[in-house]
């Protein structure tokens, strides 16, 4: 197996970073992971506002991007993204791929997805 193919066979989880309904949610749909490996406690951030600042969003989605080999998708509020929407919109790699969700208070605006504006650049829109 090349090292590509292991690269990506490590990749099984999703991550999320979000507000407390949509984490609250995709526990209950089962994506949660616990740990007791260093680095890789939990696969999830939930978001509390007045709580949570962006330099521990910002980290999160550091550290599910760049330091954990076992993400394969990151899911992310839409309004948490604007927060840090320059670290969204710079990040290139294929893996995790990002995807910007909606949660029930703000929703999903696909002028600000990152994904989109990316898809409209390539065709040229």
């Amino acid at each position: 197996m090349s090292s590509a193919t292991e690269s990506m066979a490590k990749r099984k989880l999703i991550a999320t970073i979000a507000d407390e309904d949509t984490v609250t949610g995709l526990l209950l749909a089962g994506v949660g992971q616990i740990s007791n490996e260093i680095g890789k406690e939990t696969n999830f951030l939930t978001v509390v506002p007045g709580k949570t600042t962006i330099d521990q969003i910002e980290e999160a989605f550091d550290t599910f991007t760049s330091k954990r080999d076992d993400i394969a998708i990151l899911l992310i509020n839409q309004h948490l993204a604007d927060l840090i929407r320059y670290r969204v919109d710079s990040y290139t790699a294929a893996f995790p791929a990002i995807l910007e969700i909606p949660s029930k208070d703000h929703p999903y605006d696909p002028e600000k997805d990152s994904i989109l504006k990316k898809v409209r650049r390539l065709f040229g829109e």
